[in-house]
């Protein structure tokens, strides 16, 4: 039996982002609250804080392009 992953959308990853950094909480109780694998929160705030979540405050398209570049250039070798 497999379990059916979930799919959440950059709108819902910015606002328990935003939600978290409001309140002041920490990931893993938020991550409880919500039903959210912890480890999945922990991810998304880690991007967030490195500008690599889409839709948070933090996010740049001016950092993420050479992070992408890079990605498809280590895919690619």
């Amino acid at each position: 039996m497999s379990k059916k992953q979930k799919i959440y959308n950059d709108q819902f990853k910015a606002e328990v982002i935003k939600l978290i950094k409001q309140k002041d909480d920490n990931v893993s109780a938020t991550a409880r609250k919500l039903g959210i694998s912890m480890q999945t929160l922990s991810n998304w705030f880690n991007k967030a804080k490195t500008g690599r979540l889409a839709g948070t405050k933090q996010d740049n398209p001016n950092l993420i392009a050479p992070i992408r570049r890079k990605q498809k250039n280590e895919e690619s070798a």
